[in-house]
């Protein structure tokens, strides 16, 4: 066998993928074969989601496992199913197995529980829901995107399950598009509404002042600054509300 196809096998794709955008923050630093997270003990659920979609990932042949369960990676131990349970609460995915249909194995990872955070079912169901499904349109229409997502975990709204895990107050997206030079965020309460997603467009510095992290730092500084500190719903095509 050609030594680089072999290579290309035996080490998930993602590997190939840009890993000098990670956001920086003090979590662990946990890779999975299609995102890597940061996981956060204190709240059991990661701190951010990072990766990079493509529509080979959107258009792919394998369907939902919902095979819910912990993630071995996790050194300190990650949140189980029973926290769930009768809580209340969906196990929202924040990297969407939507994203994740490329092969069994991205499928299945979305799956672990680090990658999941409790979510009101409404808003899980409702506007999330439009929100991935809008970046796929982006993706599908305009080209391969990095994503980062996550939980907002000050002023939490309670917790659930023997670990305790954080009810997050509200969730985050952040979309860059390289090639368009572009970018966006979003800030969504974890709640039910009926609102259009600009009305939750945010600027990456307002969300990294909210979350203390810190969002493609290796860009050029440059780049960075004019990106984040600006909101420019003008450059992005919204056809979900």
């Amino acid at each position: 066998m050609n030594k680089l196809l072999f290579l290309f096998l035996l080490f998930p794709i993602f590997a190939f993928n840009q890993s000098n955008l990670y956001p920086k923050s003090k979590g662990q630093l946990v890779n999975h074969s299609y995102y890597s997270l940061s996981y956060n003990e204190n709240h059991e659920q990661a701190e951010w989601v990072y990766y990079f979609l493509t529509s080979d990932m959107i258009n792919g042949n394998y369907k939902r496992s919902d095979n819910f369960r912990e993630d071995s990676k996790i050194l300190t131990g990650s949140a189980s199913k029973s926290d769930y349970y009768k809580s209340g609460y969906d196990r929202g995915h924040l990297a969407p197995a939507g994203d994740m249909k490329i092969s069994r194995i991205s499928m299945s990872e979305s799956f672990l529980l680090s990658n999941i955070s409790p979510q009101n079912p409404s808003f899980n169901r409702g506007v999330w829901k439009n929100l991935e499904s809008q970046i796929r349109s982006w993706v599908l229409s305009e080209g391969d995107m990095y994503i980062v997502t996550g939980p907002v975990l000050v002023k939490p709204i309670g917790s659930i399950g023997l670990n305790n895990v954080t009810v997050p107050s509200s969730f985050y997206k952040i979309v860059y598009s390289k090639s368009d030079n572009k970018m966006i965020g979003f800030v969504i309460p974890n709640c039910k509404t009926s609102n259009n997603l600009k009305d939750y467009v945010k600027s990456v510095d307002y969300i990294e002042n909210l979350t203390d992290i810190d969002f493609f730092y290796d860009l050029e500084k440059i780049i960075q600054d004019d990106l984040e500190s600006k909101i420019n719903i003008k450059k992005w095509y919204f056809t979900n509300k």
